[in-house]
């Protein structure tokens, strides 16, 4: 059954590891005959969560008008979601982050998906991304009905584009098509 599925990709470098991890993915899901849409949250404008609870008074609508709206939309339809982001001293990103914050607006209505987690650090262990993952387990803990499926740990990738020659490569697209 064709699953529809949004990969969040939080790197901040086109072409980046984690970033050419997502397109990894994104091949085997796609080959699998998923519908698929990544989102390069760089591109995007996001602004941070002030903390009002205006959303909390106006039924999940943010006082802040950016691009969340649109992202929030597609959390919504997506059976699938696939969260990316390089380790930054052992956490995520600041734009991974500041999309996890700002579903603070209706993540009680966003329900019953799998969630896929991809990491890149230029450490070669996989205990450096502990904090990342936790991150981001914490964050599909919230929702209700979450499920993890699978996480991919692309360690020792520092320039970008070192993991092109990585086995997370091949994990990732096989992760993709198993979808």
């Amino acid at each position: 059954m064709s699953k529809n599925i949004l990969v969040l990709s939080g790197s901040p470098r086109k072409g980046g590891n984690s970033d050419l991890l997502c397109d990894e993915f994104i091949r085997g899901a796609v080959e699998s005959g998923n519908k698929v849409e990544k989102i390069f949250i760089r591109d995007k404008k996001i602004a941070y969560c002030t903390g009002c609870y205006y959303c909390g008074k106006s039924d999940g609508i943010c006082a802040i008008k950016d691009d969340m709206k649109d992202i929030l939309d597609k959390m919504h339809m997506a059976d699938v979601i696939v969260m990316s982001s390089p380790v930054y001293f052992y956490s995520i990103d600041a734009q991974m982050k500041t999309v996890i914050d700002r579903t603070l607006a209706q993540w009680t209505k966003i329900k019953n998906k799998e969630f896929y987690y991809i990491m890149t650090a230029a450490d070669d262990s996989k205990n450096a991304m502990a904090c990342t993952l936790e991150c981001f387990r914490g964050f599909a803990s919230c929702i209700s009905g979450s499920k993890e499926m699978g996480v991919i740990y692309g360690t020792g990738a520092h320039e970008a584009g070192s993991i092109k020659n990585h086995p997370a490569m091949n994990e990732a697209y096989l992760m993709g098509r198993g979808v």
